[in-house]
């Protein structure tokens, strides 16, 4: 049994709706929510920032006792998860566009993919879409204002929804009849997206599938914590640990103490790809 806690890392807040189901199925599990805020969203960045950034902040989790990390950021898994896997000893556990389970889901094999540009343009994306390619029709589009508006609070206003009759509208109109959440900030606008479209689209979250995974990765490598164990969670930002503290009440309603932490210098924003 291991009492370490395991970090969970987004480059802003979406992460807290992994963390939300870590906690449903690993609740004895003590957990360090860090969110890079400072540079939030990363779904704009150079792709070399994004990797360099995100293996800074895991060797200072790692630094800090984590036994195995959730990299809970669909553009930071695209771009530095492997380089992770390379350097460091610990589980990790990505996150990626659930396009496997909404081909299986979709009757009418239209499926409509969210998420930022960055991930829509990695590599992995487009190698995981070009092996499913003879399964279903994959509409992309790459959600631009969502994740600032969401980590300002906002997940049903007029500006989001404006946004997403943007985005969802063509994919209905093709046929789609599911949605892929391709974005950990975005199953924050499930109930709007259910308001706006009733029952036309199945939302594909992959939230849970990736609980499963850290559960079993837990189990092979004997890193799981006692079943009586009293789990303590750590809030981290690296800007505004009073925003992130009022944001897991609000989209989580958990009470929460933060901290504001920092990790510099970062790598430079302007790098090349």
């Amino acid at each position: 049994m291991n009492p370490s806690p395991i970090g969970i890392f987004d480059s802003g807040l979406g992460g807290l709706s992994v963390l939300r189901e870590v906690r449903a199925m690993l609740p004895h599990e003590s957990l360090i929510y860090f969110a890079d805020s400072r540079y939030a969203p990363y779904g704009d960045k150079p792709e070399r920032f994004v990797e360099a950034r995100t293996l800074q902040v895991c060797e200072w989790l790692v630094a800090q006792g984590c036994k195995a990390l959730v990299i809970a950021c669909n553009t930071a898994t695209m771009h530095a998860v492997q380089t992770l896997r390379e350097r460091l000893h610990v589980p990790i556990i990505g996150v990626e566009p659930g396009l496997k389970p909404a081909a299986l889901s979709s009757q009418s094999k239209v499926v409509g993919v969210l998420a930022t540009a960055n991930t829509l343009k990695s590599a992995k994306f487009n190698r995981l879409l070009t092996s499913l390619a003879d399964e279903s029709q994959y509409l992309c589009a790459a959600g631009h204002g969502l994740v600032s508006l969401i980590e300002q609070g906002d997940v049903s206003g007029p500006a989001i929804r404006e946004k997403l009759d943007l985005y969802l509208r063509p994919m209905l109109d093709a046929g789609a009849d599911t949605l892929v959440l391709g974005c950990t900030h975005y199953p924050f606008l499930s109930e709007t997206i259910r308001d706006m479209v009733g029952n036309r689209l199945t939302l594909i979250d992959t939230g849970t599938a990736i609980a499963r995974q850290l559960a079993r990765k837990l189990a092979e490598f004997g890193l799981a914590a006692s079943p009586d164990a009293t789990p303590a969670i750590r809030y981290l930002s690296t800007k505004d640990a009073s925003h992130l503290r009022e944001m897991a009440w609000a989209l989580l309603n958990v009470e929460a103490g933060a901290e504001t932490v920092a990790i510099e210098p970062a790598p430079a924003i302007g790098a090349t790809e």
